[in-house]
């Protein structure tokens, strides 16, 4: 494929309600699209959505922008490419980090090729991998720390998710909102037997917060996500031994080589995949083989993108590795039920629809236009 044309837009979606980690808030899904176009009339959409602040990764949106505007897009742009893989190979070169703004050209790549063959993005990363993708997969809510602390607004919050039919709850903690939190997810699920898992991002220590960890530990968690700082790959393997729960990493999964790093180290064996952490689809396909080898246990995460990057996450998703519900979800659940520029839906039974068109023939042009502007 030769991509002729290169376009770039700023997106904006707001939040109906802030979305709350350990390191900071987000009030709206903030990204840039990347298009692309070859000579046949073909387009490929992608998203890069790094935080505007660093506090889930040294990347942020400004920083993304730079590098795609000077860097990334003059690598593509009137050049021909053998595969996505190609694309992406040029976007590493001399290149480190910085995978948010280089997911948002990759991925955009897959999405080209997806059109030019008529298919879907989860069909070409299932054909890459050698199996057979789902055509649903199960969702889970991802619920932020209350902008108010209070216990009773999580009870509530749970409750009233559970009433979608997600089919686990996760929720954010952080030292001094955890032992606390639990409690109120726990009042939320009363009379249900669904899994439920924590997410620290990163703000945790070990052996320093030792009791809040054991606390958690002893909690009934179907796994626990990110306690340690990312670069804590040898603190999550020590820890992952001294705990029951099994660990999640999240943020310290930033590619295969890492990958093999946690197996060699005896490590966490459940891997959150954010495609666009990772720096796009071909690095998810190597971190996945590694995966597939060793035996860890997959699911995929996502920001949340709007519903163009969650196209990406969707076809991780669909591969029969990721055995846990992801963290997808309706866009009206994020955005309300009439801006998303690609609607994603769920179903009463909590699952999502593995679409089998590329992101062109999913995009509702009008909130796209009323979403975005052009760099």
């Amino acid at each position: 494929m030769r991509i002729a044309r290169v376009e770039l837009h700023a997106l904006e979606l707001p939040f109906l309600e802030p979305f709350i980690i350990s390191g900071g808030r987000i009030d709206a899904r903030r990204s840039i699209v990347v298009v692309l176009h070859d000579d046949d009339g073909h387009v490929g959409y992608g998203e890069a959505a790094p935080d505007e602040l660093p506090f889930y990764s040294e990347e942020t949106l400004g920083s993304a922008r730079d590098l795609l505007t000077r860097v990334l897009v003059p690598r593509v742009a009137g050049r021909e490419f053998d595969s996505p893989e190609a694309v992406d190979a040029a976007l590493r070169q001399h290149v480190r980090g910085n995978p948010f703004a280089r997911a948002g050209v990759e991925t955009a790549a897959w999405d080209l090729e997806a059109h030019r063959r008529g298919t879907g993005l989860a069909q070409l990363v299932a054909e890459r991998l050698g199996v057979t993708p789902a055509t649903s997969f199960p969702c889970g809510v991802a619920l932020g720390i209350p902008e108010d602390r209070r216990p009773d607004t999580l009870t509530r919050r749970v409750y009233d998710a559970l009433q979608h039919g997600y089919r686990r709850v996760k929720i954010k903690v952080a030292p001094g909102w955890d032992e606390l939190a639990v409690a109120a997810a726990r009042a939320g699920m009363a009379g249900t037997d669904l899994p439920l898992t924590v997410d620290a991002n990163g703000a945790y220590e070990w052996p320093g917060d030792e009791r809040a960890l054991r606390a958690l530990d002893a909690a009934g968690l179907l796994y626990m996500e990110q306690p340690l700082a990312p670069e804590e790959l040898v603190g999550h393997a020590r820890l992952a031994r001294a705990l029951e729960t099994p660990l999640c990493l999240d943020e310290t999964l930033r590619d295969a080589g890492i990958a093999r790093q946690i197996v060699a180290l005896d490590g966490p064996m459940v891997w959150n995949i954010k495609v666009h952490r990772i720096g796009g689809l071909a690095e998810a396909c190597r971190i996945y083989r590694v995966a597939a080898e060793c035996g860890a246990r997959l699911w995929t995460g996502t920001m949340p993108e709007s519903g163009i990057g969650s196209q990406a996450g969707i076809a991780v998703a669909a591969q029969p590795s990721c055995v846990y519900p992801s963290d997808l979800e309706p866009s009206a659940r994020w955005f309300g039920r009439a801006s998303d520029v690609v609607k994603l839906t769920m179903s009463k039974d909590g699952r999502m629809s593995v679409p089998g068109v590329s992101v062109a023939r999913l995009l509702d042009p009008g909130r796209f236009r009323a979403a975005t502007r052009t760099l």
